[in-house]
């Protein structure tokens, strides 16, 4: 293996690291609220504490890293991130305001972490000779794996130790994450003028990019509006309709379990399929397949087994979008906008997950729950056909430029 193809599998090693010990936090935090507060409110408000800074953190940190670079930012986020996470398990006795603090900051390292582990990618794939389709749809498979991995383990890792021991853990991954990029991932060096402009010029080019660009404008409001009605699914409606249709939590487990394994399947299919098939189409088609059909089949049936079998195949149309959307990004972005324009595309993306399951909870309360669910799968279905009647971004992703900075 040449060491360009080691570094790009170490790098991919890395990154699914961080993600299994995202996903272990983010289940380890939250109980390690309840545990020491007693309060489902303060659960609620500590996992919104991190995500909003890791959005913010996603948009802001795009000129830090070009001036960095984005392998120097990785090892210092990463190192950073574990200081964070072990002061949190270190000071649990400190007081909810602190560990509020603590756990924004690490949010906002996080989200600059996995940016700049974002922007490794693109050089690494070059130097190996290796499709950027390839390689991010692998991605999409191995972090719906992470996915899938991570919080059953934090659960079993606190049942055998506690949330805090949990904590360390997480913080080691860190660590690990940051040696590895440190002591194997070597991109080629390239000269750029970007470390010279200022910040909120260079901040400003990248919105100004995703804005005029036909191609990026489609795709971000596709996946923010799929982003919006995950969220609201997985939060609101599906645990809501189980209680009110079939008054058991075990069909919770299985409709949740049916999308999860559909979106591995999917991600595995595609995988194997990415470099054969039409790429705008297949993200249109999935957005298509993965948004309105499992709002719809709850909206219009109480059958559980007819509810599953939408469900998982929704989670196999939606597996498609991620990866497509990534490999457009790497290959129609100019490298010298590619850390701006990919944290704001990013952070905009993620933005639709608390706003789905605030929107969805909202929906209940006023309309009653299938009403919520038929004009939510409408709203859905309607954004989902946008991307299939635009020619324009087809052409463009179907024959795919590096566009490179003069």
């Amino acid at each position: 293996m040449t060491p360009a193809r080691r570094g790009l599998v170490l790098l991919f090693v890395a990154d699914v690291l961080s993600a299994v010990g995202s996903r272990i936090t983010m289940v380890a935090i939250p109980w390690l609220v309840l545990v020491t507060t007693g309060s489902a409110a303060r659960m609620g408000l500590v996992a919104a504490v991190e995500l909003v800074p890791y959005i913010i953190s996603s948009i802001m940190a795009g000129p830090i890293i070009d001036n960095l670079g984005p392998r120097r930012t990785s090892v210092v986020a990463n190192l950073a991130s574990s200081v964070a996470v072990a002061a949190i398990a270190a000071t649990t006795s400190l007081g909810f305001g602190a560990l509020l603090v603590l756990v924004a900051v690490a949010g906002a390292l996080r989200g600059a972490a996995d940016r700049s582990k974002d922007l490794l990618v693109r050089p690494m794939a070059e130097a190996a000779d290796v499709q950027l389709i390839r390689i991010t749809s692998l991605h999409e498979a191995f972090a719906r794996g992470a996915t899938l991995l991570g919080a059953p383990l934090g659960g079993l890792l606190i049942y055998l130790t506690d949330a805090a021991s949990v904590l360390w853990i997480d913080a080691a991954t860190f660590v690990v994450c940051a040696v590895l990029v440190a002591a194997f991932v070597h991109p080629p060096k390239v000269v750029s003028d970007t470390a010279r402009d200022k910040y909120f010029r260079s901040l400003a080019e990248g919105f100004s990019f995703v804005r005029r660009d036909e191609l990026l404008a489609t795709m971000l409001i596709t996946t923010f509006t799929m982003n919006i009605f995950a969220s609201a699914s997985t939060a609101v409606f599906i645990p809501v309709w189980v209680r009110d249709e079939l008054g058991s939590a075990e069909g919770l487990g299985l409709t949740l379990g049916a999308f999860s394994a559909g979106a591995l399947l999917g991600s595995i299919t595609f995988a194997v399929l990415a470099t054969r098939v039409p790429r705008y189409l297949t993200f249109a088609l999935g957005a298509l397949i993965g948004g309105s059909p499992r709002l719809l089949v709850l909206g219009l049936s109480d059958n559980l087994v007819l509810v599953m079998v939408v469900t998982f195949l929704s989670g196999i149309g939606i597996a498609a979008i991620n990866p497509v959307f990534g490999a457009a990004l790497y290959e129609h972005v100019p490298k010298n906008l590619q850390a701006r324009v990919i944290g704001l595309v990013a952070a905009s993306s993620f933005a639709g997950l608390p706003l789905g399951a605030l929107l969805a909870g909202e929906l209940v309360s006023g309309l009653g729950l299938i009403p919520a669910l038929v004009w939510s799968g409408i709203a859905c279905l309607i954004v989902s056909i946008f991307p299939l009647l635009r020619r324009g971004p087809g052409k463009i992703l179907d024959a795919p430029k590096t566009v490179e900075a003069t």
